[in-house]
């Protein structure tokens, strides 16, 4: 097992495989798009999938691909099939945007992807084309159904709630769960990204949202299970689906953190928000051992800090973009 100096147990790494996107949302870049990273500085999928074979020797046992949008690289069903057949992990999941998820849903099931989040902060046409620059509802929505009909499970939708932009779907998106048995993740605005400036001031929080949730129906809490996130979870009386909420912001979770995130770019991140950063592609790239990689695994953890500093004099922004991070 992993531990860092805190003592908290660490099983997760988020892989960002791109920071390549489809979308151009508001809070995440500007309408022109960011500098990419040189296709040369991209981890290999070989690369990749040593990492995690490394990794997982040591407690790592719990795989999220991310983006960017993982689904615009060539291959990465392919990717998932190797990840899926090493020993020691045991949970493999996918974020998306879902632009591409109607195309791609069967060949990721069979590849032994069991479950999908998808990012989606609008039910409206109109508003989804506002947020995202893109007029690509109608193919995000297919590809949820997709998602269904191929038995991906659970299915999840994030919903990033903010202040005089899509507050007023809370209730439209809990709704959803009524009839589907999807799960709708509400998630506070979070300082990150290159788009436009976050503001204290547009935050939605989780105690706001689940005062409006409750005016639906009793919310039954569900215990959580092992592979839960930072999420607490309830069902809404008479739903098929689940409610979960995330508040990083309001009530941070810091100290039940379990993740490592890795970059496009071969660096591993011990938080989404501290800069600190510790390579492992140059360990590769030179002919490094599996005992090197191992050893970066040890520096990342002793380097994780205790708790975020959002709402704190010390916080400051983080230098990279969600889009080279992994959301």
């Amino acid at each position: 097992m992993l531990f860092d100096p805190f003592k908290r147990k660490i099983n997760y790494l988020r892989i960002s495989v791109t920071d390549r996107c489809n979308l151009r949302c508001r809070y995440c870049m500007p309408d022109e798009g960011i500098p990419l990273i040189p296709h040369e500085e991209i981890l290999t999928y070989e690369e990749i999938v040593r990492i995690v074979r490394v990794f997982a020797t040591q407690g790592i046992s719990k795989i999220r691909l991310t983006g960017g949008e993982p689904l615009v690289r060539k291959g990465v069903a392919e990717l998932i099939s190797r990840l899926s057949r090493i020993e020691g992990i045991e949970d493999l999941s996918l974020t998306t945007n879902g632009v591409l998820l109607k195309e791609f849903a069967q060949d990721l099931k069979q590849a032994g992807l069991k479950r999908i989040n998808i990012s989606l902060d609008s039910l409206r046409r109109d508003r989804f084309s506002q947020i995202t620059r893109k007029d690509d509802f109608q193919r995000v929505w297919e590809g949820i159904e997709e998602a269904l009909r191929v038995g991906l499970s659970p299915v999840k939708i994030n919903m990033v709630a903010i202040k005089g932009l899509n507050d007023d779907e809370v209730e439209s998106f809990a709704h959803l769960t009524f009839d589907l048995p999807l799960t709708v993740r509400y998630i506070e605005y979070m300082p990150s990204g290159n788009g436009e400036e976050w503001k204290e001031e547009e935050i939605l929080t989780i105690p706001q949202i689940k005062a409006r949730l409750e005016k639906l129906g009793p919310m039954i809490p569900i215990p959580p299970d092992r592979w839960d996130g930072p999420a607490r979870r309830y069902r809404i009386q008479g739903a098929v689906g689940e409610i979960g909420l995330i508040g990083p912001v309001s009530s941070h979770f810091c100290d039940e953190c379990n993740r490592l995130r890795l970059t496009p770019d071969g660096k591993i991140r011990t938080c989404l928000f501290s800069d600190e950063e510790i390579d492992v592609k140059e360990i590769l790239r030179a002919g490094g051992s599996d005992l090197d990689l191992k050893e970066r695994l040890f520096v990342a953890l002793r380097a994780k800090p205790e708790r975020h500093q959002i709402n704190t004099h010390q916080f400051k922004k983080c230098q990279r973009g969600m889009s080279a991070i992994g959301g």
